[in-house]
């Protein structure tokens, strides 16, 4: 295909848990997508070494535009960047991105947040390959969505100012998470449940495998010790899974993307 662009990226040092091989990665556009799966910023994507048809968003969509309301946003603009934007320009609706990874695209399509703070609060609409979609015809819920092609663009609305309070509230609920490379939280959390807790009566936290290990601070992220491996992560994910279920019956679901 004419005027396709490439990348190679080193997923052992791109990736937020750094693990992953270099690939080469296709650089998409609206003019150029072709069913490649899309990695962001790999903070919630786990990468095997046989992963193929990968792509990355240009950079024509790092950008912000405040105007009569409203915000228009890249896709490609990290969680933290639009945050910091809000915060400088007194916008509310926005505190819980402060320490969450990724970019706007890829939290649109999992429906990241904090609590009852989620980013599909405040969507108006998104530009996908099929143009411009309303929220009103997005399924979204707890951590999903029903968007199944790329998100370029996103407008939201303003519906209130900045507020520090729920800033510091959203930011203390993180103090309790690791510092060592991970892809945030493994499983999403059961109906009136907490995966974390389960994971922890089941007493897998602090269990390993190689240089991955459930961490002993938060049962829901696993994390990298130094080497650890793509192999290293499907066993602890299965493990996690299998023990849980046995003690509980409640069968875990994975919140990160495994594409192997």
């Amino acid at each position: 295909m004419k005027n396709e662009k490439w990348k190679i990226i080193d997923f052992s040092k791109f990736s937020s848990i750094k693990i992953g091989p270099k690939i080469k990665v296709k650089i998409i556009d609206e003019n150029n997508y072709n069913g490649e799966f899309l990695i962001g910023r790999a903070t919630n994507t786990l990468i095997s070494q046989n992963a193929k048809n990968l792509g990355i968003l240009s950079d024509k969509y790092k950008f912000i535009e405040y105007k009569n309301g409203l915000l228009k946003v890249g896709a490609k603009v990290k969680n933290r960047m639009l945050y910091n934007f809000c915060k400088r320009n007194n916008i509310g609706g926005f505190e819980f991105l402060s320490h969450l990874p990724g970019t706007i695209g890829g939290s649109i399509k999992m429906n990241a947040g904090v609590k009852n703070e989620e980013i599909s609060n405040n969507l108006v609409s998104i530009k996908t390959i099929n143009g411009w979609i309303k929220k009103k015809d997005i399924n979204f819920s707890y951590r999903y969505s029903n968007i199944e092609t790329p998100v370029f663009e996103a407008v939201f609305e303003i519906k209130r100012d900045y507020d520090p309070e729920l800033d510091e509230y959203l930011k203390n609920l993180r103090s309790n998470q690791p510092k060592a490379p991970s892809l945030g939280s493994v499983f999403k959390n059961p109906k009136d449940d907490f995966a974390g807790r389960l994971i922890e009566a089941a007493g897998l936290k602090g269990e390993k495998k190689g240089d991955i290990q459930i961490s002993p601070i938060h049962g829901n992220f696993f994390v990298n010790l130094g080497k650890g491996t793509f192999e290293d992560m499907i066993y602890l994910i299965e493990l996690t899974k299998k023990r849980v279920y046995e003690k509980f019956r409640i069968k875990l679901e994975e919140e990160i993307k495994i594409i192997f």
